[in-house]
Formats: C-alpha cells, sequence, structure tokens
C-alpha cells in the first residue's frame, strides 16, 4: 500500500511562488508514475503534470505554460511541483497521485494512490 502526503500549500500573491511536495511511504516510486492534479469546487479534477520515475520524463497540461516544473528525488522517494509566476486561477486544491507501471498515463481513473490535498490560494 502506498500513502502519499503533500505539503508546500498556501497563500501567496499574484505572480508569486510555491513549491508542493509529495512524499511516499510505504513503497518506492522505482517503477511509478506519479502526477499533480488540481480541483476546484464544482469542477472536474484535471491534469497539472507528471512524470515517469524510470527516466524522468516529464508533461505537463498546456495551461502550465512553462510556469511549473515537475521534479523528483529518487534518494528522498518525494515528488515536487515548483509553480511561478501564479495566477489567481491557479487556485485549487492540488493533489499528488501514482501509478505502478511503464506507460504515461494522465486521466485521473489511471491512477491508484492518492494523497489528501493540499490547498493553494492566489490572490490578486
Amino acid at each position: 500500500q502506498v500513502q502519499l502526503v503533500e505539503s508546500g500549500g498556501g497563500l501567496v500573491q499574484l505572480g508569486g511562488s510555491l513549491r508542493l511536495s509529495c512524499a511516499a511511504s510505504g513503497r518506492t516510486f522505482s517503477g511509478y508514475v506519479t502526477a499533480w492534479f488540481r480541483q476546484v469546487p464544482g469542477k472536474e479534477r484535471e491534469f497539472v503534470a507528471g512524470v515517469r520515475w524510470k527516466d524522468a520524463y516529464a508533461d505537463y497540461a498546456d495551461f502550465v505554460e512553462g510556469r511549473f516544473t515537475i521534479s523528483r528525488t529518487i534518494a528522498e522517494n518525494t515528488m515536487f511541483l515548483q509553480m511561478n509566476h501564479l495566477k489567481p486561477e491557479d487556485t485549487a486544491v492540488y493533489y499528488c497521485a501514482a501509478n505502478k507501471g511503464p506507460l504515461f498515463v494522465t486521466r485521473q481513473g489511471d491512477f491508484s494512490y492518492w494523497g489528501q490535498g493540499t490547498q493553494v490560494t492566489v490572490s490578486s
């Protein structure tokens, strides 16, 4: 069983930065694809960015527009999301997710494990 714990959310002003972390316990991320999703009330949870741990292949949603960087630290079994140039529309609960397997997946239903979420609020 994989347990995911997010941290790093908070309140930031327009144009500010935040760094989210997702730590795993119970198993290493080796052989997994991990990702960040976000959700606002009344909307579907949407893919933000993902990384495949085997080769560090990463991909981003179009709305990221180069502002976010996803990374991972193998030694610490932790994934990060560095978010710069934040906008009010980035306000959401951010979730980390993990799926075991070589395929790079981006759909919510493809992920087996989820964290509890961390709130990111960007004020204007």
